[in-house]
């Protein structure tokens, strides 16, 4: 999705979470081509920690804003929620630290399981939310606070 398709209205909100998964697509691909297993392990602490980050700001500001907009983005909001509790599940067991066959075949399961959310989130959600011409404004200013404080707390 090109943010500059996006209307002013929302560019700022659906744009942070377009970048955040611009940059988990970017680490599951450093992942794969990591030789050692410190860098993967490295790899997969990051992105656990960004991806940790990005589902509470959807969990806490964003998916609320949009409940009751319509029965379809509800529908979608709850499916988002079970893609959410797996992925959450599987950084547990990542940050967990585990045999070196496990991290990969975990974040693995990750990756694709992230990678089919983020398609549905930018192929449908996204889109649905531009057509109803939601204004984001406000909810993007507490979405980058929010963020700014979450990557502080990890820090």
């Amino acid at each position: 999705m090109n943010k500059s398709n996006i209307p002013t209205a929302q560019r700022a909100a659906i744009g942070l979470l377009l970048d955040d998964h611009r940059n988990v697509k970017k680490l599951f691909k450093a992942f794969e081509s990591a030789k050692e297993q410190s860098e993967k392990e490295q790899i997969a602490q990051q992105t656990c920690q960004e991806l940790t980050v990005h589902t509470q700001i959807e969990e806490e500001i964003f998916y609320p804003g949009l409940r009751g907009v319509n029965d379809k983005i509800d529908n979608m909001l709850n499916e988002a929620k079970v893609e959410h509790q797996v992925a959450k599940d599987l950084i547990a067991a990542i940050r967990a630290g585990q045999e070196p066959d496990m991290l990969e075949a975990n974040f693995t399961v990750l990756s694709e399981y992230v990678n089919h959310h983020v398609e549905e989130e930018e192929n449908e959600l996204f889109k649905m939310v531009m057509d109803k011409d939601i204004d984001l404004r406000e909810m993007a200013t507490k979405m980058a606070a929010r963020k700014e404080e979450l990557m502080g707390e990890a820090a």
